[in-house]
C-alpha cells in the first residue's frame, strides 16, 4: 500500500449528500443506477452512477445520505455524465454498500 501525504488527503473533498432521485441505467455494462445527490447550497445537486443494485432498490435509496467525492473532474460513462464519486466499500462477492452517515448531518458536511 502506497502512502500518501496529509496535505493529498485534504485535497479530496468527501462530502455527505442526500439522494433525491434514482433512475435505471440500462446502458451501463454492469447493473447500476443513475443517482442524483443534493449536496447543499455550496454545491448544489450532482450526478453519479453507482453500481448498487444487488444490495439496494431505487425506491430505498431517495433519502439516503451518502458519502461522495466531489472534486474529481467529470467522467462519461456511456451516454451519462458522473460528476462526483459514491463512495461504497465491497463485499466478498464484488457487490457494494453504501458509505453512509449513522446520523443526518448537513448536505455539503465534509468527512472529518
Amino acid at each position: 500500500m502506497n502512502e500518501i501525504s496529509w496535505a493529498d488527503f485534504e485535497k479530496v473533498e468527501l462530502r455527505a449528500g442526500t439522494i433525491v432521485d434514482v433512475q435505471p441505467f440500462p446502458e451501463a455494462r454492469k447493473p447500476a443506477y443513475k443517482l442524483f445527490i443534493d449536496f447543499g447550497p455550496e454545491i448544489g445537486q450532482r450526478q453519479s452512477s453507482a453500481q448498487i443494485t444487488t444490495h439496494y432498490e431505487a425506491q430505498e435509496l431517495i433519502g439516503k445520505q451518502i458519502i461522495a467525492v466531489v472534486n474529481f473532474p467529470k467522467k462519461q460513462i456511456g451516454p451519462f455524465m458522473s460528476e462526483c464519486l459514491v463512495t461504497g466499500c465491497y463485499r466478498e462477492d464484488e457487490s457494494v454498500i453504501l458509505v453512509s452517515p449513522t446520523h443526518d448531518v448537513p448536505n455539503g458536511a465534509r468527512l472529518a
